[in-house]
């Protein structure tokens, strides 16, 4: 998952099934933000998700949706969990009876949640989740036609560097392998989600940089 370490708001809606409004008024109201995000949240991909985060929000969509769980409860225990837990909802064991949520502290190995245990639990699998949202997100990766030959930047992408679109690779790396003797196959080889139209762009975005 190296290359995917950021989402937009939009691939994050067709990963969790949570639509783009529910994200922004998620994000708005304090119950789930965005890892990377600009305070100007208007701007086109001024929301850029982590893959923790679409794990938890993964979670909480099937949590909401699948076992009913009121979204008055998801937020109780999320304000606790925030002020406890890094990233609760992509890491703790979470456990559903009657439509409420408990988890385990991995503190002190207690079960914990918004009222005393009296019913059986079933366990609400984190390990499968995380697994499902991983390939769902390598099937999200797949470059568009469009993409081939296209070069772009994002702030929270190789720290704004240009990369070729769809990928995380950088065209100075293309470059670099250029001038170092690296033929346009070997280059696709050290880099196999590349075309060839995106070496000969790499190199001329690189030649035109630095001439001007």
């Amino acid at each position: 998952m190296d290359e995917l370490l950021a989402c937009s708001a939009e691939h994050v809606s067709r990963l969790t099934s949570l639509s783009l409004r529910q994200l922004g008024y998620w994000d708005r109201t304090g119950f789930f933000s965005p890892q990377y995000a600009d305070e100007n949240r208007r701007r086109p991909f001024s929301r850029i998700y982590s893959f923790r985060d679409v794990v938890g929000l993964r979670t909480i969509a099937l949590l909401r949706n699948t076992h009913k769980v009121p979204l008055q409860e998801l937020r109780k225990l999320g304000a606790w969990l925030k002020e406890h837990h890094t990233t609760p909802w992509a890491s703790l064991t979470f456990y559903v009876s009657s439509r409420r949520v408990y988890f385990d502290d991995p503190r002190t190995g207690t079960r914990m949640g918004a009222r005393p245990l009296g019913q059986p639990i079933l366990p609400f699998a984190m390990e499968k989740i995380a697994h499902e949202m991983d390939i769902a997100a390598k099937r999200l990766r797949k470059r568009a036609r469009e993409d081939v030959g296209k070069v772009t930047r994002h702030r929270y992408v190789v720290h704004n560097a240009p990369v070729l679109a769809g990928t995380r690779i950088p065209t100075s790396a293309v470059s670099n392998l250029h001038e170092a003797g690296y033929s346009a196959r070997a280059i696709i080889k050290e880099y196999p989600r590349l075309k060839a139209g995106d070496v000969r762009a790499a190199i001329a975005y690189e030649e035109q940089r630095r001439a001007g």
